[in-house]
């Protein structure tokens, strides 16, 4: 059975990993298939230095694994529910945004 403490720190880590847009794209891009860190690297057009640490906060978080692939390394969302995740969260996003009721949102900071 979940604790209150398990559910909150699932949601942390999948918050912490939302909180950068390079991370988020990330993800989406191995939510459509493995890939290899140089392929990612050029894809989202980063330095492997900078993926290489995404990729670490990625795998600390729990949500992407490094797999060998002979003298590779090959990575791929820890669990295909993490996909279906991502779209039913852009989704729901998506579709509270088209239905925005803050009365400031002209302001600064706002929702």
């Amino acid at each position: 059975m979940l604790t209150l403490a398990t559910d909150l720190d699932a949601l942390t880590r999948f918050g912490r990993a939302l909180a950068d847009p390079i991370r988020c794209q990330l993800l989406l891009a191995l939510r459509e298939a493995p890939a290899h860190p140089a392929d990612l690297a050029d894809a989202l057009g980063i330095s492997r230095t900078r993926l290489s640490n995404h990729l670490a906060c990625l795998r600390d978080c729990g949500l992407v694994v490094a797999v060998p692939v002979g003298r590779r390394v090959r990575y791929e969302l820890a669990d295909a529910r993490l996909g279906h995740a991502l779209d039913d969260l852009r989704t729901a996003v998506l579709a509270v945004e088209a239905d925005r009721t803050c009365p400031d949102t002209a302001e600064e900071g706002c929702c």
